[in-house]
């Protein structure tokens, strides 16, 4: 095991030192990289100065950046100590996420999520598995397209796996943010009658997505990401104008969309990006004679290579049991109603 001792210069520039003892000499190799290209990562990140002599390594720098690239080493250190390696996606990682001990975890359990036939996605709250084929198929699509559709009802996981793989590969450092958004499109109520700013007045259409990440990130690191600007939840209309390059995008509750819309964010698209658009044909709140922008994206993407769609039905429900029964008997009634109209327009 690594020990690291800090020791405080109480100087005008709020100096600080902290120097490690490695009793194993092949993985304090490891942990350094070829030509200390890993340290020489942690060096550049947190601005700090670490000097290798022999088995040990001594950081100088301000006080809590060398207190930080403490932490990382010590991380990186114990991974190699657990049979594990360490890549430059891993330094990155540890980098990324502050070296927080329960996102460190949280962030090893999530990355192993593809690393056998069983998906796993283990949150700080419970472990999270795709429990239909359709989820399954849907969550590779995920890891392995840069622009996905995940189209049915509700309750069947759409965004909240989507939302999964978008931390795991935020994590992973294969994206630096994280965009969710959703159309704020009123249901019955106008957002003009609601208390509050504009962010006031927003924020309740975006609560699910909220939500769907506090399940997968701690409070206060979710808050601080928030902060940062590195995930960012913002309404549809806010996209525009806007590239969205190396980001991890979700749009939610894609059906209320316009066309104009649509397109409008399919074109953010961006290099080293990733796109996940989610909805349910069955719940448009646009105005009548409105087309939805899913259903025309639908039609015209369907026969685009590199842009997989997959489908739900009430059978990939993972809610309530009743909400799966629900949703059979407003699609049987959607299918009667439909044959009645047929039925007229022959007669006609």
């Amino acid at each position: 095991m690594a020990h690291g001792t800090m020791t405080h210069l109480m100087d005008a520039s709020n100096a600080g030192q902290v120097t490690f003892d490695f009793p194993d000499n092949r993985l304090m190799i490891e942990l350094c990289g070829e030509f200390d290209k890993n340290l020489a990562k942690i060096e550049q990140q947190l601005a700090v100065q670490i000097i290798r002599r022999g088995n040990q390594i001594e950081i100088f720098g301000q006080e809590d950046a060398c207190a930080e690239a403490g932490k990382v080493i010590e991380a990186l250190y114990h991974r190699l100590e657990n049979g594990k390696t360490v890549e430059f996606g891993d330094v990155d990682r540890e980098l990324r996420m502050g070296a927080n001990p329960e996102l460190a975890k949280l962030a090893e359990d999530q990355l192993e999520m593809f690393s056998s036939a069983a998906v796993e996605i283990k949150t700080r709250k419970k472990s999270v598995e795709p429990r239909t084929d359709a989820q399954k198929a849907y969550v590779h699509a995920l890891m392995n397209n840069e622009l996905a559709f995940g189209i049915g009802p509700a309750g069947t996981g759409k965004t909240y796996l989507a939302v999964a793989v978008a931390v795991t590969k935020f994590i992973a450092g294969d994206v630096d943010r994280i965009i969710l958004s959703r159309p704020a499109v009123e249901a019955g109520e106008k957002l003009g009658y609601l208390p509050g700013d504009m962010k006031d007045k927003v924020d309740p259409y975006m609560q699910p997505l909220y939500d769907a990440l506090n399940d997968f990130l701690p409070g206060k690191t979710l808050a601080k990401l928030i902060e940062e600007k590195r995930i960012e939840i913002a309404p549809l209309a806010f996209m525009r104008g806007r590239t969205l390059s190396n980001a991890f995008v979700v749009l939610d509750e894609a059906q209320n969309a316009t066309a104009m819309q649509m397109k409008m964010f399919l074109t953010r698209l961006g290099e080293g990006s990733r796109m996940v658009i989610t909805g349910d044909r069955t719940q448009v709140d646009l105005p009548r004679g409105v087309v939805s922008g899913l259903t025309e994206a639908e039609r015209l993407l369907k026969r685009v290579s590199g842009i997989s769609f997959n489908y739900f039905t009430a059978k990939d429900v993972v809610r309530h049991p009743l909400v799966a029964a629900i949703i059979e008997v407003y699609d049987e009634d959607s299918r009667k109603a439909m044959l009645k109209r047929l039925e007229n327009q022959r007669d006609l």
